[in-house]
């Protein structure tokens, strides 16, 4: 498992992606231990949080970019 102690907010968007995927791989396992399931979920919930909120932030971004260009 490649499930690291770095802050969400200190990765990069693919490095939190790629945790994300390892983190479901092994919940879809049998090795997946019942005693992690809950920090694995809840490492999996700030993961998903904190993309969102990187795409919703990129989203705007480009939007605001592309309505200066329309001005031009």
């Amino acid at each position: 498992m490649t499930q690291t102690t770095t802050p969400v907010k200190d990765l990069t968007y693919n490095q939190a992606v790629t945790e994300l995927e390892s983190i479901l791989r092994l919940m879809q396992t049998d090795e997946c231990d019942i005693d992690r399931l809950a920090s694995l979920t809840r490492r999996a919930t700030q993961l998903i949080a904190e993309c969102r909120s990187r795409l919703t932030a990129t989203d705007e971004e480009l939007k605001a970019i592309l309505a200066g260009l329309e001005k031009l």
